[in-house]
């Protein structure tokens, strides 16, 4: 575990932002799936990424490097896809600590019937799954826990059904049956019982979906509509810049400094791009070209946001809120509490660490916002959001932040460091004695 001393007391310059995350995953799932070879283009091997390839080679996809593989910049890669006849009888994958890889391939590996055991690491399987735990009770899938606690076992196929899965729970349930039912022999359909939180993802991975030859048919949200005997098609696919990662920069040019994100698509249907909306309602004026963002130092005001579509954005929004004048209120943000980490208590914690005025609720925060933070020791919680977070609070601190367990940002963001020192960030490793 590494621990390092921060600041970034005027960042300035441009950052070219890393792949999505979200779109990676789905873009490798859709191409292993496919029969052919397909080629995507701008793919970052951070861990979660990493997981869910070694995920579809464990089938059998065979998934290689085009030209000189860099770890923590964007590479090229050729997907070649799984030939169901080769798949062995016994697998092992393991997740890490990803929860999309476990919940995106759990329905992957009951399209083959092998025996799949899931591992991890963390806090992943404390992360629910009942959904899928329903689901087997109901169409007779075996499956057990490890003793441990971090594994799980799957054993049989999965059916053509109507489905009813609840709005409130994480899209990754979702988006994990659209990737298996397509392929079924019979038609499926998924009801969401309640208001669906998190739609943008589900539209990711529709648009996904479709461009590897899936068609599925959403009624508004509430129904999906899914024929069977569907066959995937190789494509070359180019992934877009991730916007919940290009709203740390944003944050930071907003704090303080002058900072521009490049490879970005303004028209993205990726829901952290609601990041331009929320520094809009606390008072920057971006300026948004078609592939770029530029955020420059502003006085801004505290706001109620309104978590349950962007909830990846609430550790850098309460950093906002903390050096914001006024009151922060995060709504809507109680699915935070299962993620890497217990995010609400995280970030209420360790910004209440750096001198934050902020209070924990059942499903959010309330921050009142101060000019400056003091600085101080705080830790990561081995959570890569609550990291990155916390750094870029150094744009205002009187006093550098050291942060224990810096290195959580492999999970999604393996060159942050580096990013972080080209926007004029300083950084030394710290020891500390036992």
């Amino acid at each position: 575990m590494k621990n390092l001393e921060v600041s970034l007391p005027c960042p300035q310059g441009e950052v070219l932002v890393p792949p999505s995350k979200s779109i990676s995953h789905r873009a490798v799932i859709c191409a292993s799936l496919a029969q052919g070879n397909s080629v995507l283009q701008n793919v970052a091997f951070s861990d979660d990424i990493s997981a869910t390839i070694l995920g579809m080679r464990a089938f059998g996809a065979n998934i290689r490097y085009l030209g000189n593989y860099m770890d923590d910049k964007a590479n090229d890669i050729s997907v070649e896809g799984i030939k169901p006849e080769n798949i062995p009888e016994n697998l092992v994958i393991d997740c890490k600590e990803s929860g999309s890889t476990l919940r995106f391939l759990i329905p992957v590996a009951l399209l083959f019937g092998s025996h799949v055991t899931f591992t991890g690491s963390g806090r992943l399987f404390s992360r629910p799954l009942d959904v899928y735990y329903d689901i087997f009770e109901k169409q007779g899938i075996h499956y057990q826990l490890g003793e441990d606690g971090l594994s799980l076992t799957v054993l049989g196929k999965l059916k053509a059904d109507i489905f009813e899965i609840p709005g409130n729970v994480s899209s990754q349930f979702i988006s994990g049956l659209l990737f298996a039912l397509p392929c079924l022999e019979g038609d499926s359909e998924i009801i969401i019982k309640s208001p669906l939180e998190s739609r943008s993802y589900i539209d990711l991975t529709l648009e996904v979906l479709s461009k590897f030859g899936i068609k599925i048919k959403n009624q508004n949200y509430e129904r999906f509509l899914i024929n069977g005997s569907q066959s995937y098609k190789p494509a070359d696919y180019i992934v877009e810049g991730d916007f919940s990662q290009a709203a740390f920069w944003l944050a930071a040019g907003v704090l303080g400094g002058d900072v521009t994100c490049l490879n970005l698509n303004i028209n993205s249907k990726q829901p952290d791009k609601y990041i331009i909306d929320i520094i809009k309602k606390i008072g920057a004026k971006p300026i948004i070209g078609s592939s770029f963002i530029r955020a420059k130092a502003c006085r801004t005001v505290g706001s109620v946001i309104d978590a349950s579509q962007c909830p990846d954005l609430v550790p850098i929004v309460a950093v906002l809120g903390a050096l914001s004048s006024g009151t922060t209120q995060i709504t809507n943000a109680e699915r935070l509490r299962l993620k890497e980490s217990d995010r609400l208590k995280a970030m209420s914690s360790e910004l209440g660490q750096l001198g934050a005025k902020i209070r924990e609720l059942p499903d959010g925060l309330i921050i009142e916002g101060r000019d400056m933070l003091e600085g101080g020791v705080v830790y990561s919680w081995n959570d890569h959001r609550i990291a990155m977070a916390l750094a870029i609070s150094s744009v205002r601190c009187k006093m550098p932040v050291i942060i224990k367990g810096s290195d959580a940002v492999n999970k999604s963001y393996p060159g942050f460091w580096k990013d972080f020192v080209k926007l004029g960030g300083q950084i030394d490793e710290f020891f500390f004695r036992s």
